[in-house]
C-alpha cells in the first residue's frame, strides 16, 4: 500500500522542520544618545600596486587591478564607484614604500615594478608617471571619489638589520609629486604616511621616534604647499599593525595636531590559503581545509569577538596620548595574502565584513577601509569582469542606511546572533542591522526602545518602553490630518542564491542583485513591512531593519 503525495512530501520535509530551531530573543535599542559616531563617508575601498605577478597558495589572483594599468575605462567599475556618491578610495599597499614618483629631479629611470629575489616583497622599485596620474585624478574626478594616497615612507633610507631601516627619510620626491598634485588642481582628501611599517613592521619597520620625527617632517611640508590652497588635506599614519608602545611613542614625538587619523590594519582571519611544503603535498592536497577554516572562524562569535580588544586598546591610547586624533581602519581583507579563495569573494564573507563595520564603528572608528576595492580574491568587484561581489552589495547598503551616528543595542540572545544600530542616514529614524551565524537557529526578534521622554515642561524621565510606543506617528500624505497612519519599516533581507555560502550572487528579499543590462548597480529596493508584523532572521542570513517612524533623540 502506497503513502499518499502529501505525506511523502511531508515527510522528506521533516528533517530540515525538525533541524531548524526557533529562539525568541529581545532587543533594547537605546535611542537616547550616540555612543560614537562614524564619518560620515565611513565605508571605504583600497586600489592597490600588486602587479600581475604577485602570486600565493600556487595562484595569481591580482590580474590588471593595479593602480599602474587598471582599465579605467570600463564602465562597471566607474559606475560600481558612482553608485556610493561618493565612495572613499585608499591608494596604497605593501609596495606603496617602493613606488617613486617621476617628477621632478628623479635620480633613476622610471621603471614598473618587475619580479626581484633580493627586493621587499620580491618585487623590484616601481615608478609612478605622471601621465598616468593624471588619468587616476581624471577617474576619480568623474566618479566623485574621495581619495587618499599612500606616499613612500622609506625613500632615502637604509636597511640596518633584518627589517628595521633607518635614517632621516627623504622627502623630495614626495614633495614634487604633491606639488606637481596641487599644481594640476587635483583633490586629495589626504595623504598617508607609509604602509605597515609600525611596531615589528610587515617586511620592514622603522623606529617609532624616527617616525614621529618624520611625520612633522611631512606635517611641515604640507602646510608649505597647500598655505595658498584650500582645503588643506588630512595627514594620515602609519598605515601598520596596532602595537601599543610604538603607538603611543608616534603620539608623544609628532605632538598634538600633527596626526589628523592613526590609521591601522585588520587580518583577523589569518591567511588566505597554504603554502605547499613540498610538490608530494601539492599533489595530494586540495584547499578545501584552508576554504573550511576560513569560514568556521567567519560564523564563530568569539573567533570575530577577539578584535575587539584591538579596537578598544586603540581608543585608549588615543584617549591617553592623542585626543587630537582619531582611529581609521586604513586597509582590512579578513584574509591576508590575497584573501581566501572562494571564501573571500562570496556570500560568506559578508558576515565578517558587516560584522567588522558594526563592531568598528561602536569603538569610535571614523573610517573603515576594505582592501580591496578590486584585486586579489577579497575585492568587492571581480578581478577579471568588474561585475560586483556580494560584499559590494553589502558595503552599498550599509553606506546608504547606516548614518553617523551609533547606538548602543543590548540583548539576551545568543551570541550567533549579532546587532547594530545607527541613527538612519540623511533621513529621520533608526536602522538595526542584524547578522544570523548560526546555521540552524531562526531567531524572532522582538524590539524595546529605551528613550528619553518629556511628561513635564521641566521634568524628565529615563524609562524602558515597548518599541511600538517609541514610534512617532507621521502623516502619510500631504495634508492629512488622520493621526492613526499605518506605521512600517523596511526590510533588506540577504540570502546566497541557492542557500550556497559560496555562492557570488546575493539575494536581496529573494531577488539575485545583477548588474542592469546597462551595466548599472540594481536598485537595492526593500520590502514595506508593516510595524506590527514579528521580526524574523533566517539562519545564516543577514537582514538590515529601517524604523522610519522611530522617535531617537540621540540622532537628532
Amino acid at each position: 500500500m502506497g503513502f499518499p503525495p502529501f505525506l511523502l512530501i511531508f515527510l522528506a520535509l521533516c528533517p530540515a522542520f525538525l533541524a531548524q530551531i526557533v529562539e525568541d530573543t529581545a532587543l533594547v535599542i537605546d535611542g537616547t544618545v550616540k555612543i560614537a559616531e562614524t564619518d560620515a563617508n565611513y565605508v571605504c575601498a583600497t586600489l592597490d600596486w600588486w602587479p600581475k605577478e604577485k602570486c600565493n597558495y600556487n595562484e595569481c589572483p591580482w590580474g590588471y587591478t593595479s593602480l599602474m594599468n587598471l582599465d579605467l575605462s570600463h564602465p562597471f567599475l566607474a559606475n560600481s564607484i558612482k553608485a556610493f556618491n561618493p565612495l572613499r578610495l585608499r591608494l596604497g599597499g605593501s609596495l606603496q614604500n617602493r613606488v617613486i614618483y617621476d617628477v621632478g629631479n628623479l635620480e633613476s629611470r622610471c621603471h614598473p615594478f618587475t619580479k626581484q629575489g633580493d627586493g621587499l616583497f620580491g618585487f623590484s622599485k616601481g615608478c609612478l608617471h605622471m601621465n598616468r596620474w593624471d588619468e587616476l585624478n581624471s577617474f576619480f574626478k568623474k566618479t566623485g571619489a574621495l581619495v587618499t594616497f599612500g606616499l613612500n615612507a622609506l625613500h632615502g633610507r637604509q636597511r640596518t638589520g633584518k627589517r628595521l631601516w633607518g635614517g632621516n627619510w627623504d622627502s623630495s620626491n614626495a614633495h614634487d609629486f604633491i606639488n606637481y598634485t596641487i599644481s594640476r588642481g587635483y583633490q586629495i582628501h589626504s595623504w598617508e604616511f607609509g604602509n605597515e611599517l609600525s611596531g615589528k613592521g610587515i617586511g620592514a619597520n622603522v623606529n617609532a621616534e624616527q617616525y614621529g620625527t618624520d611625520v612633522i617632517h611631512l606635517n611641515n611640508l604640507i602646510d608649505q604647499l597647500y598655505k595658498h590652497f584650500q582645503p588643506r588635506p588630512l595627514l594620515l599614519a602609519p598605515g601598520g599593525f596596532y602595537d601599543k608602545e610604538w603607538y603611543e611613542k608616534l603620539l608623544e614625538v609628532s605632538g598634538p595636531g600633527t596626526v589628523d587619523a592613526l590609521t591601522h590594519h585588520i587580518y583577523n582571519l589569518g591567511p588566505g590559503g597554504w603554502e605547499p611544503s613540498s610538490k608530494r603535498e601539492l599533489v595530494g592536497r586540495t584547499k578545501l581545509g584552508s576554504d573550511r577554516n576560513l569560514v568556521n572562524k567567519i560564523l564563530n562569535p568569539l573567533h570575530l569577538n577577539k578584535i575587539a580588544d584591538t579596537f578598544s586598546n586603540l581608543t585608549q591610547t588615543i584617549a591617553m596620548n592623542g585626543p587630537w586624533t582619531s582611529a581609521w581602519v586604513g586597509e582590512s581583507g579578513g584574509a591576508f595574502n590575497n584573501g581566501g579563495h572562494n571564501v573571500s569573494n562570496t556570500f560568506v564573507n559578508s558576515f565578517w565584513y558587516l560584522d567588522q563595520l558594526g563592531m568598528a564603528a561602536k569603538y569610535h572608528t571614523k573610517v573603515y577601509c576594505r582592501q580591496t576595492f578590486v584585486g586579489g580574491n577579497y575585492g568587492l568587484l571581480d578581478t577579471s569582469t568588474f561585475i560586483p561581489n556580494p560584499d559590494y552589495y553589502s558595503a552599498l547598503l550599509w553606506h546608504r542606511l547606516m548614518g553617523k551616528g551609533v547606538l548602543a543595542v543590548s540583548r539576551n540572545s545568543s551570541s550567533y546572533l549579532r546587532s547594530y544600530a545607527h541613527c538612519t542616514r540623511d533621513r529621520a529614524g533608526v536602522t538595526l542591522l542584524l547578522i544570523n551565524l548560526s546555521n540552524q537557529t531562526q531567531y524572532g526578534v522582538s524590539i524595546e526602545s529605551s528613550a528619553t521622554t518629556t511628561s513635564h515642561a521641566n521634568e524628565k524621565s529615563n524609562h524602558k518602553k515597548s518599541f511600538i510606543h517609541g514610534l512617532k506617528k507621521t502623516f502619510s500624505w500631504v495634508g492629512s490630518k488622520s493621526s492613526d497612519v499605518t506605521l512600517s519599516r523596511e526590510e533588506y533581507h540577504l540570502t546566497p542564491l541557492d542557500g550556497n555560502l559560496h555562492n557570488k550572487i546575493m539575494l536581496l528579499n529573494g531577488l539575485p542583485l545583477q548588474l542592469t543590462e546597462d551595466g548599472d548597480i540594481p536598485s537595492l529596493s526593500p520590502v514595506i513591512v508593516n510595524i506590527k508584523s514579528p521580526i524574523s532572521v533566517a539562519p545564516l542570513s543577514i537582514k538590515f531593519l529601517v524604523f522610519p517612524n522611530y522617535n531617537s533623540p540621540g540622532c537628532r
